[in-house]
């Protein structure tokens, strides 16, 4: 990939040397921003990118479905393929392709052009994001990892709380299309440091199951698919057969990589307790995050008639909190068992959104942004700590399937929880915002019952 001094076999050694990592941590934290930032910035420009388009909001909603749905699919093909290519060049050939999907989504002349650049730009995203944290797993010295994957998610916390503002801010001064162009000075830039200091990771023995990872994406995609069309009540017949496709899809892989060394769907990984007690965890908190995130707009706004810039500045509270705890929490999971770090934040998780379903008739801001902080605090607490469990819980040879699934449970979890929105409002009315973040508070608490068991499977401690 490179002659720099930094294309060498990590395995030689433990980590990058100081000077080098510097570079690599910049580059990977441009790019996981700007993936990250991207979601929020859409959601926030879609009623302006609708009526600039001459599309209606139902149909306006899939510019932010169609990335989604490309990144989901793509994740564990993505992460199966850095093993037997190498993360930096899955990694590399992602913000390449994210970035030059940005300019197209920039020059985009109509909604089917954008949509596709859209799903480009999932796909670019999926390439990113798959491969982070085997990348970061490399990069760092074991002793070293829970601050890696803190930073990590520091950065992440940061562009999602920024994002609503970021977006207000472009659009106060230039027309959408500048949503989407300000990608790319800074993926060019981060391909430039990129392309000279990425480490080369080792490869696997055995080669890519292209069938496997068409299988593999089409049985993700039908299912997010399910998911989001059953949040929209369609008609339960066409559900159905969108969840049967996936089903059939998934047994057909499972079948065909049958003693397969290294499996895209990584069933040997989740042979292993500390692995699947941790892909749990991060299922049952990113729902409950899902259930929060797309409840509270809706409370704030019908309920306590907030405008949508007050809802902006009353969420924002919950990620900035978490961009302050995740490197805290980082730090001590190199020290202190996962299953308690986890398990604790996700019990102050369950407090916190408990507090808001109980908030008095006619809260002051206070009362809101004390209660959006210790559920930020709580969520901060367990989201490093769990990836480093996920990450340290996988032999290194299969670090791309374990962080491919750090990315698939994140997405597949607040998927979940978004769509539980709709039912909760469905069955409770206006009150289903309260609903919502009940239902959130319950999927916490079992989220920490999942963390706590790690401790019973004889790995609570950091390993490696």
């Amino acid at each position: 990939m490179s002659s720099s001094p930094a294309a060498v076999e990590p395995a030689a050694q433990d980590g990058l040397p100081l000077h080098l990592r510097r570079w690599v941590v910049l580059t990977t934290t441009i790019a996981v921003v700007m993936a990250s930032l991207d979601t929020a910035i859409a959601n926030t420009a879609l009623p302006t990118i609708a009526g600039d388009l001459h599309t209606d909001a139902a149909t306006a909603v899939w510019i932010v479905n169609v990335y989604q749905l490309a990144m989901v699919a793509t994740l564990l093909p993505f992460a199966s393929l850095g093993e037997t290519a190498g993360h930096e060049r899955v990694y590399l050939g992602g913000l390449i392709l994210f970035t030059f999907a940005s300019l197209a989504c920039a020059l985009a002349w109509s909604l089917p052009s954008l949509m596709v650049a859209r799903m480009l730009q999932g796909i670019g995203a999926s390439g990113i994001m798959s491969v982070n944290a085997a990348i970061v797993r490399h990069i760092y010295p074991r002793s070293m990892l829970g601050l890696g994957v803190g930073r990590t998610a520091l950065a992440v916390g940061v562009a999602f709380a920024l994002g609503p503002t970021v977006a207000s801010a472009i659009l106060s001064v230039a027309d959408w299309p500048w949503l989407f162009a300000v990608n790319v000075p800074f993926g060019l830039a981060a391909i430039a440091i990129g392309l000279r200091t990425t480490p080369r990771t080792p490869r696997a023995d055995h080669r890519y199951d292209l069938v496997g990872g068409a299988l593999v994406a089409a049985a993700f995609a039908a299912l997010i698919l399910a998911i989001g069309e059953a949040a929209h009540w369609a008609h339960p017949l066409a559900v159905g057969l969108e969840l049967l496709i996936a089903v059939v899809l998934g047994a057909v892989l499972i079948r065909r990589q049958a003693g397969h060394p290294a499996p895209m769907l990584p069933l040997d990984l989740f042979r292993r307790p500390m692995f699947t007690l941790s892909a749990a965890t991060a299922m049952c908190s990113f729902a409950a995050q899902g259930l929060a995130f797309v409840g509270l707009p809706f409370y704030f706004q019908d309920v306590l008639g907030r405008t949508a810039v007050d809802t902006g500045f009353l969420m924002t509270p919950w990620s900035i909190v978490v961009a302050v705890m995740a490197p805290v929490a980082g730090r001590l999971s190199d020290r202190y068992p996962v299953g308690i770090l986890g398990g604790g934040g996700l019990i102050m998780l369950g407090i916190g959104l408990v507090l808001l379903a109980t908030l008095p008739a006619n809260p002051s801001v206070a009362d809101i942004v004390w209660r959006m902080a210790v559920c930020g605090a709580g969520f901060g607490f367990f989201q490093s700590p769990n990836i480093r469990a996920i990450m340290s819980s996988a032999p290194p040879g299969r670090s791309g399937s374990a962080s491919g699934m750090v990315a698939t449970a994140r997405l597949l979890g607040q998927t979940i929880g978004a769509s539980l929105v709709a039912l909760c409002f469905a069955l409770a009315g206006q009150s289903g915002s309260t609903l919502a973040l009940a239902l959130g508070a319950g999927f916490a608490f079992l989220g920490s019952g999942a963390s706590f068991l790690r401790l019973a499977a004889g790995r609570g401690v950091p390993a490696e």
